[in-house]
């Protein structure tokens, strides 16, 4: 690594260490303005994201790609995913303003040149995020079942429509949203729109001679992604989010 490379990765460590505690110092001076569960979803939904770009560099590094690896992201330490934006800023603000909590992490580096099956293994590693926000998911619903008696797992739901998730004591109402809110990232990085991993099945299908035209287009993704969101046409994410929550509500049932 570069003299600068060393310099800029020193300087990344404070730089994420003021950011996380600014958002900390807001939450605190406003938490009774903000409830407890908002709270909550600020804390889960920040290493879930954080576990899904590591996903990405593991995947890779087993289809013989070590770019993440070598750019030391395939670890559990968070400073080397914070994106001070996406991370920390974006979900701190939709916390405060009550608005739940969403964000993205650092994108991990992939080469799909170096993988011994580039189309197929890009493909893979771009869905092994989802995949870990589903098995997050699926570790919720075990330890809701494990940590209440026998049988009374589906109450959890059954609470939540009726009195909200507030309702909840701690330990369900965290386990609750750990599975909520990784079903929600799972299927909105699951949305074949560039940048987010559903793209990836959408670049596997086409043609060998249409991938520059692809490449291209991707350039554009971020943008076309802030207008759906912001934008929202026909209810859009409501037809992508309410069949997934009932989806979740369905599991926990079971």
């Amino acid at each position: 690594m570069s003299s600068r490379g060393r310099a800029a990765g020193r300087l990344a460590h404070p730089q994420a260490w003021v950011a996380i505690g600014l958002i900390l110092l807001a939450l605190w001076s406003v938490r009774r303005s903000i409830s407890s569960t908002t709270l909550w979803m600020f804390v889960i939904v920040v290493p879930s994201i954080i576990l899904h770009e590591v996903s990405h560099g593991v995947c890779a590094l087993a289809f013989g790609d070590d770019t993440a690896r070598r750019a030391g992201r395939i670890t559990l330490n968070p400073l080397r995913h914070i994106d001070p934006m996406g991370t920390l800023v974006l979900p701190g603000l939709l916390a405060l303003a009550g608005m739940g909590a969403f964000g993205y992490a650092k994108p991990v580096p992939v080469n799909p040149s170096k993988m011994r099956s580039p189309r197929n293994g890009s493909l893979v590693v771009s869905l092994a995020g989802p995949a870990t926000n589903l098995a997050l998911a699926g570790v919720s619903i075990l330890a809701l079942r494990l940590t209440r008696p026998a049988g009374t797992a589906r109450l959890v739901q059954a609470a939540v429509n009726v009195f909200g998730v507030g309702a909840l004591d701690t330990t369900d109402r965290v386990l609750y949203l750990l599975g909520f809110l990784n079903v929600m990232l799972a299927v909105f990085n699951a949305l074949p729109v560039p940048p987010l991993d559903g793209s990836a099945l959408i670049a596997r299908l086409l043609p060998r001679s249409a991938m520059p035209t692809w490449y291209t287009l991707q350039r554009w993704g971020m943008p076309m992604l802030l207008l759906l969101v912001l934008l929202d046409p026909h209810q859009f994410l409501y037809h992508v989010f309410e069949p997934a929550e009932r989806a979740w509500a369905r599991l926990l049932t079971a």
